[in-house]
């Protein structure tokens, strides 16, 4: 197998543990962490404009998205 075949391999066996594990609900506060990184890392991104779960994630933080935006203005 070549490097790339290898780091390939990894690659798809690293996003397919991580998604089992949400999937099953056995993913831990660190786990949800790697997979965060790993989408960023692979410049993975959504706006909520076009995922349900996200702007339903927004919905529900403890937070108002648009305060962090105006601090980050005035800052």
């Amino acid at each position: 197998m070549s490097e790339k075949e290898t780091l390939h391999s990894l690659h798809t066996a690293m996003a397919e543990v991580l998604l089992e594990k949400i999937r099953n609900g056995t993913a831990t506060a660190g786990d949800l962490g790697v997979a965060r990184q790993f989408l960023k890392d692979n410049g993975v991104d959504v706006s909520s404009k076009y995922s349900q779960p996200v702007l339903r994630l927004s919905e529900n933080l403890p937070f108002d998205p648009a305060e962090d935006d105006l601090d980050e203005q005035c800052a």
